[in-house]
Parts: structure tokens; C-alpha cells; sequence
């Protein structure tokens, strides 16, 4: 039984430092190399020299992360497949962006995307408050992004959900911090294939061991998992087509109007560059969220088929735990797969996190540090970069507490807590783009008055006890519970939650 309990070996955590160490000496090399990071400009974008397609790659995983890799499982896991349309909707928002964002910010060549609000409305005020918003969106996220692989590394090594926590950020603020923009987004290329790995890994075995790709849609399909289309104009359902697919048009230009985006945007030489990195981004994105989708329907035909739901038999308690438990089921047998897969969870939210540390830098210094310091070097400022990603490191942290708080799939709590400052700043941004007769009266009146409406409701929705929940699909078969060895760490864990 001993051997049962201690499912994560020595190829497991070889596999998983290996791949940590990597990210580092990729931040190392770019530390001492080139440059040195010794100019803002080299350390924010790249000397603006970068090529599209390393930078199409970092755009790409910097939305993903824990959120794709255990919250859209769980979500389809409990919820079904209907999630997919909000991928397709986020794939056409990016491909109009081509057509309408990269145009207008290239040519400006900005390093932060809130001097725009500056030229746009001639405010001071404007930027100011679009850049607070835009800072505590992206702190909320990095918050939910340190929680996720928590979740999954907490069954499987024993530490500590904060020691978890602690560890990732730390790894992100070493190689961020040293290397600048470049590393972020060469380790981003690196993490990009450990985390397709890890997926394709799980993809192929768990559908192998269903029967088939035709098996896996038929129990599905039969536990009501492949619910792809609901038409339905009641708002208050949860998920419908048309909130979905062309609500998520509009949800997902926030992450276009955001600073990682317009980062990555300006570090390419010329426009037709840029394009072509939310051309390679968009195809990409839809396929990856669809894969991870179809994970939660294996993850579903797979304990359907060993008759044992690990959420209906109080195995677990948290869906977004789902994906690591059936990695250790899959995988039991083949020493270094679970820690492939813990390497791939990690790459994901370390890419997503050092993204947005060299973001958040961006913004304090360009829009609240350097309007007040004029006389500043480029060292002085780069200095000021490095400690700042540090203490943002540290803030993050803090946020992924507050977020373990927030019950749910990694999908649901993310679209509750980011709305809240995303949704006013978004407005923000098409009302500056779309409306030449909006002033910066109308503009900082419009996004008070949005705040406190959409914090109302994202936050009530996230932390309220009394809102009633939508209950979850039926469960897979209990029926062979009693028969079935389960991975004991994650068990063990369960049983004493």
C-alpha cells in the first residue's frame, strides 16, 4: 500500500526540476548577453527587434496558463463541452484585431498601453485611472494563476498549497527579473512545448485507455457531456451560445487592449509583423482551449468507463483537481509521465506569470514613475524595473490566497473576479477608439459608474452565499468505487478536506 501512496517518484521530480532549471538558465543567458538588460527599452520590448514568431508563441501561452489546463477541464468535467464557443469567440476577436488594433497602435510606438488613453484623451487623469485598473486586473489574475498548479502540486508532493505558491513565484521573479523581455519570451517558447507535451501526453494515453475517440463521444455524449449548442435568450442560465460565443467577442478584447498585448505588439520591427502575430496566435489559441476541453470529456469518459466519479465518491472535492488525479491513474506505471505533466502545469502558469511581472513593471515605471522623474537614466531605471517585478512577485502571492477563498472551476472563478476591473477598462479603450466625440469627462464619469456596477456583480458572484449555484451535470458511475486503487496522495488529500 506504501507503493500506492507514493505515486510521484524520483524520474517525477527529475523531469520537473529539469524543466525548471532550464527556464532559469534561458533568464541566465539573457542577463549577460547582448545588452545586458542595461536600457529600458531592451528590457521592457526587446529594443523593438524582436521577431514575430518567438513573440506569437509568448502571446499565445501568456493567455493560457493553470486556467486552460485545469479549470477548462474541470469545467467541462462538471458543465460539458459548451465552453468550446468561448474559444471560437476569443479566435475571431484576435483576427479583428489584426485589422483594427495593430494599426492603430504600432505606429505609436509605445511601451505601455495606457499612454494612449493619454494621447486619445489629453488626460492625465484618464491614464492614471486606466492604469490603476489595468495593474489590479493584472494582479487579480497572476493571483489565480499561482493558485492553480497549487492545487495540483499539493495532493501529489505534500507541500504546502503556500509553499507551492511561493516556489512558482519566486522561479518567475528570478529569470523575469535578470532577464527582461527577452527571456520572457524565449522561456515562453521553451514552456510552450513542455506544456503541448504534457497535453498531447495526456490526450493519447487517456483516450487509448477509453477504447477510442469514437468511445470517448459516446459516453459522453450519454452523460450529456457533449452539450454543444443551447440557444436559450434566459440570462439568468449560466452558459448559453450567445453568451459564450459573441459575449466572449467582447470579453476577449480586453485581453487585446491589454499591456502584454500591446507589449508584444511594439517589440516587432514593422506593422505587417505584428499582424502576423495575432495571425499565428488566434488559430492557435482556439485549438489549444479546444484540446483542453476535450481533456474534461476524457476525464469524464474515463471514470464513467471505470465506474468510479472521484467528485460523486467524495475522492475529491475540487473539479480542478480532476486532471492531476486521472494523470496519476493514467500514468502510474510509467515513472517521469506525472512529472512531464507537472512540468507542463508549470510552464503554462510561469509563462503567464512572467509575462505579466514584466508588464506590470512596464506600466509603474512609464506611467506613474517616469512622468515624475524626467531626469531618470536608463540604469536607474532598469534598477527600478528588477525591484518592482519582485514586489509584484510578492503581491501575487497574496492575491492567490485571497483567491483560494473563491469556491468553482479555474474558467468561472477567472471570468468572475477579472470582469470586474477588465470590463470598465475594456469600455475604456473602445469608447477612445470608436466614439471621436467622447472627452475625458465622459470617459472617467462612464468607467466610475461601470466599476462599481461590474464590481457588484463579479464580486457578489464569486463571494455571495446565498446566490444559488448551477448544479452540475450528473455524475459518472460509483459503481465500482470499492474496486478501485486510486492515486493515494491525491486520496489522502481528499479524505482529509
Amino acid at each position: 500500500m506504501v507503493d500506492e501512496i507514493q505515486t510521484f517518484r524520483i524520474a517525477d521530480y527529475a523531469v520537473f526540476v529539469i524543466t525548471i532549471l532550464i527556464s532559469v538558465a534561458i533568464g541566465v543567458y539573457y542577463a549577460f548577453s547582448g545588452g545586458r538588460q542595461r536600457t529600458i527599452s531592451e528590457y521592457l520590448v526587446g529594443s523593438r527587434a524582436m521577431k514575430f514568431l518567438p513573440v506569437a508563441i509568448s502571446l499565445l501561452v501568456s493567455n493560457e496558463s493553470s486556467v486552460m489546463m485545469l479549470g477548462l477541464p474541470a469545467e467541462a468535467y462538471v458543465y460539458g463541452i459548451q465552453w468550446i464557443f468561448s474559444a471560437v469567440g476569443t479566435c475571431v476577436c484576435q483576427l479583428l484585431s489584426v485589422f483594427i488594433i495593430v494599426p492603430l497602435m504600432h505606429p505609436l510606438k509605445i511601451t505601455s498601453i495606457y499612454e494612449y488613453l493619454q494621447y486619445r484623451f489629453n488626460s492625465t487623469a484618464v491614464r492614471l485611472l486606466g492604469t490603476v485598473l489595468g495593474m489590479l486586473n493584472n494582479v487579480w489574475y497572476m493571483g489565480i494563476v499561482l493558485f492553480g498548479p497549487a492545487i495540483a502540486l499539493e495532493p501529489v508532493t505534500g507541500f504546502s498549497k503556500l509553499g507551492c505558491m511561493i516556489s512558482m513565484a519566486a522561479i518567475a521573479v528570478v529569470y523575469t527579473s535578470i532577464g527582461g523581455f527577452k527571456a520572457v519570451v524565449w522561456t515562453d517558447v521553451f514552456q510552450s512545448i513542455v506544456m503541448y507535451l504534457g497535453m498531447l501526453a495526456i490526450l493519447i494515453k487517456g483516450t487509448v485507455s477509453v477504447g477510442s475517440p469514437a468511445k470517448v463521444w459516446e459516453v459522453a455524449d450519454k452523460g450529456g457531456r457533449m452539450n454543444f449548442f443551447n440557444f436559450d435568450f434566459d440570462p439568468t442560465v449560466r452558459h448559453t451560445f450567445w453568451t459564450l460565443f459573441f459575449a466572449t467577442i467582447l470579453r476577449a478584447t480586453g485581453t487585446v487592449f491589454s499591456q502584454a498585448t500591446v507589449q508584444r505588439i511594439s517589440s516587432t520591427k514593422t506593422q505587417r509583423e505584428a499582424k502576423w502575430v495575432l495571425i499565428i496566435m488566434a488559430p492557435c489559441y482556439l485549438v489549444s482551449l479546444s484540446l483542453a476541453c476535450y481533456e474534461g470529456i476524457i476525464a469524464y469518459a474515463y471514470y464513467e468507463t471505470k465506474g468510479c466519479d472521484p467528485l460523486a465518491s467524495n475522492k475529491l472535492s475540487d473539479p480542478n483537481q480532476m486532471i492531476p488525479l486521472m494523470v496519476m491513474d493514467l500514468f502510474r506505471s510509467l515513472p517521469g509521465m506525472p512529472g512531464l505533466f507537472l512540468a507542463s502545469l508549470f510552464s503554462a502558469s510561469l509563462s503567464t506569470l512572467s509575462t505579466h511581472l514584466n508588464s506590470l513593471s512596464a506600466v509603474l515605471l512609464t506611467d506613474i514613475i517616469k512622468p515624475r522623474f524626467r531626469n531618470m537614466t536608463e540604469l536607474q531605471g532598469t534598477i527600478i524595473l528588477k525591484v518592482s517585478v519582485i514586489i509584484f512577485g510578492i503581491i501575487g502571492v497574496g492575491n492567490a490566497l485571497l483567491v483560494s477563498m473563491v469556491g468553482g472551476p479555474l474558467t468561472q472563478v477567472t471570468t468572475s473576479l477579472m470582469s470586474a476591473f477588465g470590463g470598465p477598462l475594456t469600455g475604456l479603450f473602445l469608447l477612445g477608439c470608436f466614439f471621436p466625440c467622447a472627452n475625458k469627462k465622459g470617459a472617467l464619469g462612464g468607467v466610475v459608474l461601470s466599476l462599481i456596477l461590474s464590481a457588484w456583480m463579479s464580486l457578489g458572484q464569486s463571494f455571495s452565499t446565498t446566490l444559488k449555484k448551477t448544479p452540475w451535470l450528473p455524475p459518472a458511475s460509483t459503481a465500482m468505487c470499492t474496486a478501485n486503487v486510486t492515486s493515494g496522495m491525491l486520496e489522502k488529500t481528499a479524505s482529509t478536506s
